[in-house]
C-alpha cells in the first residue's frame, strides 16, 4: 500500500509539500502541474515550480517528488517531459483531471477524458520518448459531464504506457462535491493491469476504510483531508500496519504553522504571504476548532509583522489563544 500527497495547484506548493511529509505517513508527492503549450519551457521554469530537482527530487523529509505535466500536444509534452528527466525528475506524472475551467478552455486536463484516443497518443509519446528507466503515470477523474469512457480512458492511459493511475472518482461537473465515487475506482482496476490509485473525499481513517473496502483497492493519494489534518497519512499508515496513533493536537500543529509562515515570508512577497497563511488556516480550521477561531481573527490582517507577533505568541504560549482572539 502506497500513500501519496496529492498535487494541488495554488496549494501545494514545495512549502506545504515539505511540511505535510515531515509528518510522516506520505510515500512520494506531485508537483503542481506545469502547464505546456507548444514550447520547450526554459529548465528556470520547472526549478521555480520544484525547487526540490535541486536536492534529489525529495523534499527535506526525504519524500519522492514527481514532476507533473498538463497539455494536450504529444510531442511538445514529450519534449518537456525529457527535459524533466535530465533536471532530475524520476517520475513523470501527466495530468488528466483538472476541473479548472481556464485550464479546460485551454485544452488541458480533464477536458481531454473526452478523446480517449488522444490521452493514449499523448501517454505514448511520453513513454516513448523518456529513459526507459523513468516510469510515466497519470492521474484521471471519471469523465468531464459523465462516466460513460472513464473505462475507455484508463485503458488508454495503461495500453499507452502509464505504470500507475490515479482516478479522482468523480467527473469534472461534480467539481469537487462529495460523495467520490470509489465503485468506479474498483471497475477501473478490473479493467487494467497497472495499479490504480483512489482518490477524493478521505478525510478521516473512516473514510480511508470505507474507500478501500468499496475501490478495492489498496493504494490512495490525499489530497484536501491531508491539507485539512496534517496527521492523516501518518495515522492511515499506523492503522495499516495494524497500530493506532494519537491524532495530532493543535500544540502540535501550532509548530508546522509557524514553519509554514516562516517559508512563506521567505518565498512571497509581503502583500502576498498573508493570503497563504490564511489560506492554511482557513482548511485546518475543518479539524481543529482554534485554526477556524484564528482564521477569523485574522482574515482581515494584512501585516506580515502583526501576523509574525501572532504565531511567535502561540509557539510560546500554546493555551495564549483566546486572549489572542479577545485583544
Amino acid at each position: 500500500m502506497q500513500i501519496a500527497l496529492a498535487p494541488m495547484e495554488g496549494l501545494v506548493d514545495e512549502i506545504l509539500r515539505d511540511v505535510l511529509t515531515r509528518v510522516g505517513g506520505v510515500d512520494w508527492c506531485v508537483t503542481e502541474f506545469v502547464r505546456v503549450n507548444d514550447t520547450l519551457l526554459p529548465p528556470a521554469y520547472f526549478n521555480k515550480l520544484a525547487p526540490e530537482l535541486a536536492g534529489g527530487a525529495r523534499t527535506r523529509a526525504g519524500t519522492p517528488m514527481r514532476v507533473q505535466l498538463l497539455g494536450s500536444d504529444p510531442a511538445c509534452l514529450a519534449d518537456n517531459a525529457a527535459l524533466a528527466c535530465t533536471l532530475g525528475a524520476p517520475v513523470i506524472d501527466l495530468n488528466f483531471g483538472c476541473p479548472a475551467k481556464t485550464v479546460n478552455r485551454s485544452r488541458g486536463g480533464a477536458v481531454l477524458l473526452k478523446e480517449p484516443r488522444l490521452l493514449h497518443a499523448i501517454v505514448r509519446e511520453v513513454r516513448r520518448t523518456v529513459p526507459a528507466e523513468i516510469p510515466v503515470t497519470a492521474k484521471m477523474r471519471l469523465g468531464f459531464d459523465h462516466t460513460d469512457d472513464a473505462l475507455d480512458c484508463a485503458r488508454a492511459l495503461a495500453d499507452g504506457g502509464a505504470s500507475q493511475i490515479v482516478v479522482h472518482a468523480r467527473t469534472k461537473a461534480d467539481g469537487y462535491k462529495p460523495p467520490a465515487h470509489w465503485e468506479w475506482v474498483a471497475r477501473i482496476q478490473d479493467v487494467v493491469a497497472v495499479p490504480v490509485f483512489a482518490n477524493g473525499e478521505i478525510w478521516s481513517l473512516d473514510d480511508w476504510r470505507r474507500c478501500r473496502a468499496v475501490s478495492g483497492v489498496d493504494d490512495i493519494m490525499l489530497g484536501r483531508g491531508l491539507i485539512a489534518r496534517p496527521d492523516l497519512a501518518l495515522q492511515i499508515a499506523a492503522a495499516r500496519d495494524g497500530h493506532d496513533v494519537v491524532p495530532m493536537s493543535w500544540a502540535q500543529v501550532v509548530p508546522l504553522l509557524r514553519d509554514f509562515w516562516r517559508q512563506v515570508l521567505i518565498k512571497l512577497p509581503p502583500r502576498f504571504a498573508p493570503g497563504r497563511l490564511k489560506q492554511w488556516l482557513n482548511w485546518l480550521g475543518r479539524s481543529y476548532p482554534e485554526a477556524a477561531a484564528l482564521f477569523i481573527a485574522v482574515r482581515r490582517e494584512n501585516d506580515c509583522a502583526r501576523l509574525d507577533e501572532l504565531l511567535r505568541l502561540l509557539i510560546s504560549v500554546p493555551d495564549a489563544l483566546p486572549q489572542l482572539l479577545a485583544a
